[in-house]
């Protein structure tokens, strides 16, 4: 540490230090912004807790960037050179600029008119010559160094295991998050040693990071983890269900204002009507812009809009998941027909009361590069217990509570005469 150091107190890793580069890349506008984007958007809405933001997970991915860097210095000394060491942690950092309110969920062309992947924002916010965080970057690196961090960030580098520390099976990103996301909702379901993970890590001849064996178990946990944070955190069914309400507001919003039906605030108007928004634009919105204007839909005249508002601003009279174990999307068309008609029997409007959500995630297989374990093997070759972690691939179906008992009947039946 030296005079210029700057250290944040956090309650997953304790001390984080930034040094006085990193700290004028924290200290823009533009980074600044990442405290009002919450890391799990509506998941406050089952864990009361789970307020953290992608701002303090992007200071603890830098964090864990530096210390695994470190490491890697002392087994592999020479491999990776302070300037390309330096250039790590700051794509660590900058991972995440470029996330739009609510993080993932809002990341759709269903509520944004100009619509981009997260990564491809970040890009253009780090290319935008009147960008706050550019500008600092530029005086920090140069041209030169931004074009070397671009390649590192999309894997186009030289040297695998610079992309590999930021964005891979095993990267500094996924290990924050799931620390964090774990402490900050209370869910205690499996734990993994980082710094035992890390003491594994090798470059390896192929310039990959690779895991030595007696890394294995660790890294089992880790992935173990990682498959019941998705079950019983991410894809828990009140977050989907509330996604699904948040994202069914907007869309209506943005038909009430492209009719002339509803006047939203300025950045509202541009993200939802702007087929052309522009990177200034992009990051005056916020999770309170969004949340101000949910909470004003409420009073809303338009039966629609004030329904998808009013739920998440009362959380009663929620919809609830039919309860049928392993619901195929095959038996969902099969009783579809049926569910609209039961739906309509009861009063209900089935194009708007019938909300399914689609749940998907690779378990572990070897994709984007896979985790290797030194001898060239993927590590699905070494342990069973990786090899049987299932994907998890199903879709969810809420109704209102007085259709559920009927709507689950029609569902088995279905599937009874399949």
């Amino acid at each position: 540490m030296t005079g210029h150091d700057r250290v944040v107190r956090d309650n997953v890793h304790r001390d984080i230090v930034l040094d006085d580069d990193i700290s004028r890349l924290v200290d823009t506008r533009t980074f600044q912004r990442l405290r009002d984007v919450k890391q799990l958007a509506t998941c406050h809405y089952v864990f009361p807790t789970a307020t953290h933001t992608r701002f303090v997970h992007s200071l603890g991915a830098q964090h864990l960037a530096g210390i695994l860097l470190k490491h890697l210095e002392t087994v592999n000394p020479g491999r990776i050179s302070p300037e390309d060491a330096r250039l790590v942690r700051f794509a660590a950092l900058l991972h995440d600029i470029g996330h739009p309110p609510f993080s993932h969920a809002l990341e759709s062309d269903k509520v944004f008119a100009t619509y981009h992947h997260h990564e491809t924002w970040g890009r253009k916010i780090l290319e935008d010559p009147d960008n706050d965080l550019r500008q600092v970057l530029i005086k920090l690196i140069g041209e030169d160094g931004l074009i070397r961090l671009f390649s590192i960030l999309d894997g186009t580098c030289d040297l695998p295991v610079l992309h590999d520390i930021v964005s891979s099976q095993l990267d500094v990103d996924r290990l924050d998050y799931l620390m964090r996301d774990q402490v900050n909702t209370g869910a205690k379901i499996g734990t993994f040693d980082v710094y035992r993970i890390f003491r594994s890590l090798r470059i390896g001849d192929d310039g990959h990071l690779t895991v030595s064996r007696g890394g294995v178990s660790e890294v089992e946990s880790y992935l173990l983890m990682r498959y019941h944070m998705y079950h019983n955190v991410y894809f828990h069914k009140l977050n989907m269900l509330t996604t699904s309400y948040v994202i069914r507001a907007l869309v209506r919003a943005r038909e009430l204002v492209e009719e002339g039906a509803l006047t939203v605030s300025v950045r509202m108007n541009r993200m939802l009507t702007d087929d052309n928004l522009s990177v200034k634009d992009y990051l005056a919105l916020t999770d309170s812009l969004i949340q101000a204007e949910l909470s004003a839909f409420v009073t809303h005249p338009d039966p629609i809009l004030s329904k998808w508002a009013g739920l998440l601003a009362r959380r009663a009279n929620l919809h609830k998941r039919v309860r049928v174990r392993d619901l195929t999307e095959l038996a969902y068309w099969d009783a579809k027909s049926r569910i609209e008609q039961i739906l309509a029997d009861a009063g209900h409007d089935p194009q708007l009361d019938m909300i399914t959500a689609r749940v998907h995630k690779e378990g572990y297989r070897p994709y984007a590069g896979g985790i290797m374990v030194e001898g060239g093997l993927d590590i699905s070759d070494v342990s069973p217990i990786v090899a049987s972690i299932k994907r998890l691939d199903d879709i969810m179906l809420f109704v209102p509570v007085d259709c559920r008992e009927a709507v689950e009947n029609a569902i088995q039946e279905a599937i009874a005469g399949e």
